[in-house]
């Protein structure tokens, strides 16, 4: 009789392909986008106050203005999405979807007129935000003890909420973190 693996070694290979998978769609299309359609894709993002501009909260997150402001994304995606997939996969895609909905409507309603807002920083700060009020809301030891460490790690992320550099979308980094501290809150 032979035994089966264990589900924590079949885990983490699923989530890897999962995050991988992601990844690999970010990269894709950023890739096609810049050498194929020389930034043509990037007019998909979220739009201010226009009902076209809707669809970027959907489509923003796979979408972005160079290679370095994917890499910039890539990491720390990768890093905070594994620890939130942790949790199981349909925690993963309710912080997700929960986060890109708030990030992209609160951007919608407060960017300025007339400006394109891309990235999966959205996400990015929503994960930092789902972790860093996880272990409040949660009150156990290692839901805080992953708090501390996601803001020993990660906390000088927060300072990106901020409108401190042009050309940076702080909306949607705010509005991500505050989707994600919603949903530490509610799921």
């Amino acid at each position: 009789m032979t035994q089966q693996p264990s589900d924590d070694l079949q885990t983490l290979p699923s989530q890897a392909r999962l995050l991988g998978l992601i990844v690999g769609i970010f990269w894709i299309v950023e890739l096609v986008d810049q050498f194929l359609l020389r930034g043509f894709l990037d007019r998909f993002g979220v739009i201010p106050r226009n009902l076209i501009g809707l669809r970027g909260i959907a489509l923003a997150p796979f979408l972005h203005g160079d290679l370095p402001h994917l890499m910039a994304n890539t990491v720390p995606f990768c890093v905070l999405g594994w620890l939130i997939l942790v949790r199981g996969r349909e925690t993963f895609f309710q912080v997700s979807a929960l986060v890109a909905l708030v990030s992209g409507l609160g951007t919608w309603f407060i960017a300025p007129a007339n400006s394109i807002h891309i990235g999966a920083s959205g996400l990015v700060f929503g994960y930092l935000g789902y972790l860093m009020f996880r272990g409040w809301f949660e009150r156990s030891a290692s839901g805080i003890l992953l708090s501390l460490f996601i803001v020993s790690v990660y906390g000088s992320l927060i300072f990106g909420v901020l409108p401190l550099r042009a050309g940076v979308s702080w909306q949607m980094h705010l509005f991500g973190f505050i989707g994600g501290a919603i949903a530490a809150r509610y799921l």
